[in-house]
């Protein structure tokens, strides 16, 4: 699944850092139901959704952490590996965009 959504974002020519911050920021509405990122008239409203979306991505991050942890030496130069590795060093790297805002 983790290369066929590499290949999509290729493929799509948009990061994959992007598209989960897009992902969970769609999610976060359906789930809070509150008003699409749009309707955010206010500074402080947005700020606030910013806010909540940088929470999610750092417990992704940690669950995907502890996935990375978890995975036996004899593996850890697996594609599996490797992979996590990468969306670890994305959603970092989205975080750090996020809260520069």
């Amino acid at each position: 699944m983790a290369l066929a959504f590499k290949d999509a974002c290729a493929t799509s020519n948009i990061s994959m850092a992007g598209k989960l911050s897009q992902f969970m920021a769609e999610y976060s509405n359906i789930v809070m139901r509150k008003k699409p990122i749009t309707d955010y008239k206010t500074r402080r409203q947005r700020r606030t959704a910013i806010k909540k979306i940088i929470v999610q991505l750092e417990e992704i991050k940690s669950f995907e952490e502890r996935y990375r942890d978890n995975i036996p030496e004899n593996l850890q130069g697996s594609i599996n590996y490797e992979t996590t590795e990468e969306y670890i060093s994305m959603m970092e790297e989205a975080i750090e965009l996020l809260s520069t805002i």
